[in-house]
């Protein structure tokens, strides 16, 4: 009998060789299926022209699907940098906090949402209104009228058979894909305990100025709660929505600590927190953000006959009787959006309305609202308590751009 650990030589060479041609295989595979549909050019349009707004706008443009109707940011040079960058014509290239309107009525069918989350309800939902596909940048919002907000957006979507997909990487990797059904088909018993791990900073957090709208860019946003979610919603959030994906559930209570340890602080995001989640089924999920461990996002469990790694870089492994699985994430930051970019496609043009990745979305922000709120009180709050409740996250916009 092989130990847990220890599998035969053959048996880990033929594993890391599976696992490693899976993602190839898998890209081959989409190119065949949809070779036929390409072309087939979906109008989109990109608000939130910033960083990765910009970015997402160029791997829309390269995946050759999209045609690249439309742009808008609160910034008139950043819809113009990212305008000239994908070609869209100058007279579909808006600014201001109502840019998103004139956006969607330039003609669009599909929208992607990558704003800071403070924005992304009731953009989403303008955009249900308007009848269009929705690409959402995670988190979905920064308070539970928000989260609440972005389901009921999902769910019209579905009702009116238009796409709604959030843009979560970890979940799209073949190797992380097939640890997770290894594990919910019971390959390694009962999962006992999970712990996450979050290892993000708020960045830049200078003083606050005459108005927020020096705060609307370099995502300095993400130091504060109300517009960005904290660390804990925006960065940790990551490995928290593993979590919740291993244990097909959210928790029913929180309970933890929190500091913020960033010299000279002006935003409330707290960098460091140590939260323990109670689930119903029993099992128990340790969460650690600290900007020390440095852009850490991982979460490893343990079940009654063995244990999982399941990484967004680095090695993922799965060790269990006579089973092994140890292989490298590759490139997920570009890898799992290129392929959520492909998904929001294929759903399009194939009429996949299901909107599958929302309700954990949802439930991962409320996690991590309510681990905030359990560290600030240093007390155990029932997520019923804690959605029951539902605080606003409130940002003062006066003197901005409308």
């Amino acid at each position: 009998m092989k130990t847990l650990n220890t599998p035969t030589r053959r048996e880990a060479i033929a594993s890391i060789a599976v696992c490693t041609a899976l993602p190839a295989l898998a890209a081959r595979a989409a190119e065949r299926r949809h070779e036929h549909k390409m072309d087939r050019k979906i109008k989109v349009g990109v608000v939130g022209n910033g960083g990765r707004g910009a970015w997402i706008a160029g791997l829309f443009a390269k995946h050759g699907g999209y045609e690249m109707h439309a742009v808008a940011d609160y910034f008139q040079e950043k819809a113009d940098r990212c305008g000239d960058a994908i070609g869209v014509d100058k007279s579909r290239r808006f600014s201001t906090l109502s840019g998103y309107k004139r956006l969607l009525e330039s003609g669009i069918e599909a929208i992607a949402i990558e704003t800071p989350p403070y924005f992304m309800p009731e953009i989403a939902a303008a955009a249900v209104q308007a009848g269009v596909h929705i690409y959402l940048a995670k988190p979905v919002a920064t308070d539970v009228p928000g989260c609440q907000s972005i389901l009921a957006s999902s769910h019209k979507s579905t009702a009116a058979k238009r796409c709604f997909l959030v843009d979560y990487q970890i979940p799209t990797d073949p190797v992380n894909q097939r640890i997770v059904k290894k594990i919910h088909d019971g390959a390694i018993g009962k999962v006992v305990q999970v712990n996450s791990w979050g290892g993000g900073s708020p960045g830049a957090d200078p003083p606050l100025t005459g108005n927020y709208e020096d705060r609307l860019t370099g995502l300095i946003w993400v130091a504060d709660y109300a517009m960005g979610g904290d660390v804990i919603g925006n960065f940790d959030i990551h490995s928290i929505d593993t979590a919740l994906w291993v244990l097909g559930q959210r928790p029913i209570a929180a309970m933890g600590a929190s500091c913020i340890s960033r010299p000279e602080p002006h935003g409330d995001a707290r960098e460091v927190c140590s939260v323990v989640y109670d689930y119903a089924n029993g099992a128990v999920h340790n969460h650690l953000g600290q900007s020390s461990l440095a852009t850490s996002l991982c979460c490893y469990v343990w079940a009654q006959n063995g244990k999982a790694t399941i990484m967004y870089w680095g090695n993922s492994e799965l060790h269990g009787p006579d089973l092994a699985v140890n292989s490298p994430i590759d490139n997920l930051y570009e890898a799992g959006a290129t392929r959520n970019i492909a998904k929001f496609y294929t759903n399009i043009v194939e009429g996949h309305y299901e909107n599958e990745t929302t309700q954990r979305a949802v439930d991962g922000a409320l996690t991590c609202y309510l681990g905030r709120e359990a560290g600030i009180r240093r007390k155990r709050i029932t997520m019923a308590e804690f959605i029951k409740v539902g605080k606003h996250a409130v940002i003062d916009l006066k003197g901005l751009k409308r």
